[in-house]
């Protein structure tokens, strides 16, 4: 049997090692357009920012790794077409442009996803960037260090995160969004202004609940963002409005989201049986919405590519689902998130409540504890747990985990009350601080 796996990022990546190890022998063929492969985005900040120091580093494979497991893998080579009813794909070779058909029995499509484009002038102006993958995060770097001021366009996470790797480069930063509010995708307000303070207090300028509608340049290179409300001057702007995923090679073959994202089942098959997709061109399963969503993480597209890589074949294992689950640190802040925020339940029309409560992560006796702010949202009725926000100077972004695994079993504000936790000085309180968030929401 021949697989074909179309982009080799995370998804495919994690495709490929998987499918190989399970079945050594299969016919593997990797085509990926790009001269590398499953580069960590998520750590393009951490490289401005002076954190990680070699580059290299955020590679956690590689074309070799791949051809040693039997792969046959052809960098730089776009796919063109794909014909699912002759199972045949056009190729080019963009090195030599020399173009050629394949065929398939299994086909993977792991394209990924590209920056949001939006439709305002100046785009082509010089130090107008995005940032996605390993060549962005280069040239960002590269253009950082030619100016004193950079503006970032988007306050989600990538926006946040390159915001203090700027502000680390001892660059004055100025950070620009629609929304009222920073990380609105992931933090309620209570949490969110927290943030926002800390990003002032850093210097930080914030613009919020402007929308860019244009940038003006020198010379052919940006001077000037303009918004909704004013003119600002910069040097630098970074895009980050977030993704869309690429599949039109697919448009009209298998069945989509209005956004292009690729509906797939729990064993990751497309509407047609043969061929698998994952990855931020895939939907995922939100559980505490019961519904298709769009959620492009890199721990989405690993869990999907591990399960192509266990039911190539047959089905044999099941995708449990997503919470969304992330964390964040920020200025020394630790942040974790899961599940469903209060103003997003109150947009899918969830009736829930919810409980914000504050404590200390470990006893007043010990010579130092920290606060932890916390947020439950719940089911009104029966007291399922949907979503929870964890933030502290403390680490405590583990406990996203705890929380998305309650999500994920559905449990219940009285199920975690009196969960067994560990008790031990050095780490938590005899009652962990999640137990006593689900208590005090069981009080009121």
């Amino acid at each position: 049997m021949k697989v074909v796996i179309v982009g080799c990022t995370h998804a495919g990546t994690n495709a490929a090692i998987n499918i190989l190890k399970n079945y050594p022998d299969m016919d593997v063929t990797v085509y990926e357009k790009n001269d590398n492969l499953s580069f960590l985005s998520c750590g393009i900040a951490l490289y401005v920012g002076g954190v990680v120091k070699n580059d290299q580093g955020l590679f956690y494979s590689s074309p070799e790794e791949l051809t040693q497991l039997g792969a046959n893998v052809h960098m730089k080579h776009q796919v063109l077409s794909i014909d699912t009813q002759t199972k045949s794909l056009t190729v080019k070779n963009l090195t030599t442009n020399e173009e050629f058909v394949d065929s398939y029995d299994r086909l993977v499509m792991t394209t990924g996803s590209w920056p949001t484009t939006p439709n305002i002038t100046g785009l082509d102006l010089d130090n107008v960037l995005f940032c996605k993958n390993y060549h962005h995060g280069k040239e960002i770097m590269t253009k950082a260090t030619q100016v004193n001021h950079v503006t970032v366009v988007g306050a989600g996470y990538i926006g946040v995160e390159l915001v203090e790797a700027f502000h680390q480069l001892g660059k004055q930063v100025h950070l620009i969004d629609g929304l009222d509010s920073v990380l609105n995708k992931y933090l309620d307000k209570e949490f969110a202004n927290v943030v926002e303070e800390r990003l002032v207090d850093k210097g930080v300028q914030l613009s919020l609940g402007e929308h860019v509608i244009g940038f003006n340049g020198q010379n052919g290179k940006v001077s000037t963002v303009e918004t909704t409300k004013q003119s600002y001057s910069t040097g630098l702007v970074v895009l980050c409005l977030g993704f869309r995923p690429m599949t039109d090679l697919l448009k009209g073959q298998v069945e989509m989201l209005p956004n292009g994202a690729i509906i797939v089942d729990e064993y990751m098959r497309t509407s047609l049986p043969d061929v698998f997709a994952a990855g931020d061109s895939t939907v995922v399963h939100f559980n505490p919405t019961q519904n298709y969503q769009y959620i492009p993480l890199a721990t989405n597209a690993i869990r999907q590519g591990f399960l192509i890589g266990q039911n190539i074949l047959e089905p044999k294992l099941t995708y449990q689902g997503t919470q969304g689950t992330s964390g964040l640190q920020i200025f020394g802040l630790n942040i974790g998130t899961t599940g469903l925020t209060e103003e997003a339940a109150h947009m899918y029309n969830i009736p829930v409540k919810t409980t914000l409560f504050q404590d200390n992560y470990r006893p007043e006796f010990m010579p130092s504890t920290e606060k932890v702010l916390m947020k439950l949202v719940y089911d009104d009725k029966n007291h399922q747990i949907l979503g929870g926000q964890l933030l502290s100077k403390y680490d405590i972004t583990q406990s996203a985990n705890t929380l998305s695994l309650a999500i994920q079993h559905k449990m219940t504000v009285e199920d975690l009350a009196t969960c067994d936790f560990f008790f031990q000085p050095y780490f938590d309180r005899p009652w962990n601080y999640l137990n006593l968030l689900a208590q005090k929401a069981l009080s009121e």
